[in-house]
C-alpha cells in the first residue's frame, strides 16, 4: 500500500521524465522509545500513534496475535489483511519492542530488493536482539517505506534508533535515553542524499512534533509509564503559536482542521488527514504480551463526516467511504498464551 503509490510510482516517474516524481512520503506517526532514567522503573516504555489519510486510516483497527509455526509469538495492530504491522507497533514473546515513523520526502526505491512489508514481518518473527532486527532490515533493502525503527529489547533493557534509507542507515543505541520519531531524519549523510527535506523549516509537521516530543521527554524523564505516554500521544500542544491546538503540528495531529494543510506531504488545507488510533507498552505490560490502544485520535475526539463535509464540501467525494472515525477508550489487549 505504502511502497507502490509512495516510493514506485515516483521513482518510476523519474525515469520517464526526470524531477516529474513527487517524493512526499507520508508522514505516518508519532511515536517515542525510553529506558533507564527517564521512565518510571527504569525500564521500557514504547508509545506510537499513527497519522493517515482518515479515509482508509478509519481501517487501522485489528490487533493481530500471531502464534507462526516458526519463530516469535507478536502481538500487532495492523490493517485486514497486513502481514506485518504496517504503521509500525509490536510486542514479541522474547521480548522484543518495534515502533517506527516515516522519513519525509524520502526518495529512492530499488524494484530489484526485499519490500519493507517482507522485511519488517521477518525481523519481527525471527528476531532475539537488537541485532537481529537492524541486520534483517537492512539485507536486501529495497529502500520502500523508509523509516526511523525504535527497537527495544527487554532482556537487556536496552533501545535503538535505526534509520533507515536505501543508501545510508544509521544506529543510536543506549540503555539509558528517550528517542523520539515523528517523520524526521537526523542522518546529515541520509538527508543531504536521499531526501528533500528542510531540516530547518520549524513550521512543518515533523520539525514542530520533534521539538515538542523532545521537550516532554525531559519534563517527564523519570516519570514515563503507561500512564503518561498516552498523555504524549495525545498530546494537543502547538509549539509554533505557544498554546494548544488541532493541526499538523501537534503530537496527536489533526490537518482536518489546519487551513495550511500539511504541505511537506501535499495535504490540502484541511485535508482529512492526521492521527488514527494509539498504543503504549511497558517492558511489564510486554513481558506478559499486553499493550494499550485506542481507536480513533488519541486525545479522544470524533471526527463527524456530516459535519465535516458541510463545513468542506470540496472532500464530499469522500463521503461514500469515509462517514465517521470516533474514538473509543483506551484498552488493554493481551495476547492468547502459548500452549
Amino acid at each position: 500500500m505504502e511502497e507502490l503509490a509512495f516510493y514506485y510510482v515516483p521513482q518510476l516517474m523519474d525515469k520517464i521524465k526526470p524531477g516529474s516524481g513527487n517524493n512526499k512520503a507520508p508522514g505516518n506517526c508519532s511515536a517515542f522509545i525510553a529506558t533507564g532514567s527517564f521512565t518510571k522503573d527504569g525500564k521500557i516504555v514504547m508509545g506510537h500513534n499513527a497519522w493517515t489519510e482518515y479515509i482508509f486510516g478509519q481501517h487501522w483497527n485489528i490487533i493481530a496475535d500471531i502464534v507462526p509455526e516458526k519463530g516469535n509469538h507478536i502481538l500487532m495492530d495492523c490493517m485486514p489483511g497486513f502481514i506485518h504491522s504496517g504503521d509500525d507497533f509490536l510486542i514479541t514473546a522474547n521480548g522484543i519492542l518495534i515502533t517506527e515513523t516515516t522519513i519525509t520526502q524520502f526518495k529512492g526505491f530499488d524494484t530489484t530488493a526485499t519490500p519493507e512489508f517482507a522485511r519488517a514481518r521477518k525481523a519481527a518473527q525471527y528476531s532475539n536482539s537488537i541485532n537481529d532486527v537492524i541486520k534483517i532490515f537492512i539485507t536486501d533493502n529495497n529502500g520502500g517505506y523508509a523509516n526511523d525503527w525504535l527497537i527495544g529489547d527487554t532482556k537487556t533493557n536496552e533501545v535503538a534508533k535505526l534509520e533507515l534509507g536505501l543508501k545510508n542507515y544509521k544506529v543510536w543505541r543506549s540503555k539509558d535515553t528517550a528517542m523520539v520519531g515523528s517523520n524526521f531524519p537526523s542522518d546529515e549523510k541520509l538527508i543531504k542524499e536521499e531526501t528533500t527535506f528542510d531540516v530547518n523549516n520549524k513550521t512543518t509537521s515533523p520539525n514542530a512534533r520533534k521539538v515538542r516530543m523532545e521537550k516532554l521527554m525531559m519534563d517527564w524523564r523519570g516519570q514515563l509509564d503507561a500512564e503518561t505516554g498516552m498523555k504524549l500521544e495525545a498530546d494537543h500542544f502547538d509549539i509554533l503559536q505557544n498554546k494548544n491546538a488541532n493541526n499538523r503540528c501537534v503530537i496527536c495531529g489533526h490537518i482536518d482542521e489546519d487551513p495550511l494543510g500539511c504541505k511537506e506531504w501535499d495535504n490540502a488545507p484541511f485535508y482529512p488527514m492526521g492521527a488514527v488510533q494509539g498504543k503504549v507498552t511497558t517492558a511489564a505490560l510486554a513481558k506478559d504480551m499486553k499493550f494499550w490502544a485506542r481507536m480513533g485520535h488519541p486525545c479522544g475526539q470524533d471526527f463527524i463526516g456530516e459535519k465535516f463535509y458541510t463545513l468542506h464540501p470540496e472532500y464530499k467525494w469522500q463521503e461514500k467511504y469515509l462517514k465517521d472515525m470516533k474514538a473509543y477508550p483506551w484498552t488493554l489487549f493481551e495476547a492468547k498464551k502459548d500452549k
